[in-house]
């Protein structure tokens, strides 16, 4: 553990706040300059694609790709990002595993509410299996809300009656709409991202009026986990989130379903993504790895 690493990226992390409100545009351009300076290991192809009549990216290793799939779900509040803006996770995970990654790019909102990003990842698990692909051959992975995304979509999958993919895999999930875990406040401050009024603004387009509620964006609180697959949900203390992850273990736990909730002391949201600056990244990387790769049957 790096104490000098994990310092030196909170205090870059804690850049001042822009002056005025952002714009929907400027959110996601500043988005996406922040995770184009992440690392992306040497050699990984990428290739554009259509799944589930949405664009998305194949991520290939160097070399000898192995039998499976990824299918990947981006972060950005539901409102930023793209397969690109994960790049470095995606990438990073096929490189240590060998596996190819599919990375979608979903609708967002505020254009495209809640429930269109699941609606979308539905669709693109439904492309694969209708593909040929096996369910065991097949991880969900995703980070902030992708995770969300991991998470909800198997239980649309499971209530639509398709097979459960092999694993999930979460970086920081968002997990509750309501916010209604103790880190939300125990950790104001420490978490150098996010604030409860920040989270209200983008909730709103998110959810536009919906009920926050509902089992499909506050799954650590409302889901009933039955028949799932095993879980890894891997989070930083210092993360308004962290509760989370912790809720969703606990309801993973009562609903008999294998879960590894996997926390790193004093590290950020998604601190996944910092490989190369942050040893703990890697480390973390490593071990969303080999749960992949024990779980997957091809």
């Amino acid at each position: 553990m790096s104490r000098e690493q994990r310092n030196k990226l909170d205090e870059m992390l804690r850049r001042p706040n822009p002056a005025k409100p952002q714009t929907v545009e400027e959110m996601r351009a500043n988005f996406a300059a922040m995770m184009a300076t992440m690392l992306v290991p040497a050699g990984v192809r990428t290739t554009p694609t259509t799944i589930g009549n949405r664009p998305g990216v194949i991520v290939d290793p160097a070399q000898d790709t192995r039998p499976g799939i990824i299918l990947y779900f981006h972060g950005g509040s539901y409102i930023m990002g793209s397969p690109y803006t994960a790049m470095s996770l995606t990438a990073n995970l096929v490189d240590k595993t060998g596996i190819r990654s599919v990375s979608l790019d979903y609708r967002l909102a505020p254009e495209h509410p809640f429930p269109a990003a699941l609606e979308d990842a539905l669709a693109a698990y439904r492309e694969l299996l209708d593909n040929g692909a096996q369910a065991s051959s097949i991880a969900f992975a995703g980070d902030s809300a992708g995770g969300g995304i991991a998470v909800s979509t198997c239980l649309m999958a499971r209530d639509a009656g398709l097979p459960m993919p092999a694993a999930v895999v979460t970086f920081s999930p968002g997990l509750d709409k309501t916010h209604s875990g103790a880190s939300m406040d125990n950790k104001m401050g420490l978490d150098p991202f996010f604030t409860r009024e920040g989270f209200a603004l983008t909730d709103e387009m998110y959810l536009a009026g919906q009920d926050p509620n509902h089992e499909l964006v506050s799954p650590a609180r409302f889901a009933d986990l039955t028949g799932f697959p095993p879980i890894l949900l891997q989070v930083g203390t210092n993360e308004l989130l962290l509760d989370d992850s912790t809720q969703l273990a606990d309801r993973a736990r009562a609903a008999g379903v294998d879960v590894i909730l996997d926390v790193t002391a004093d590290v950020p949201h998604v601190f996944q993504a910092f490989t190369g600056m942050l040893d703990e990244a890697d480390q973390a990387l490593d071990r969303a790895a080999l749960f992949i790769t024990q779980h997957l049957k091809c």
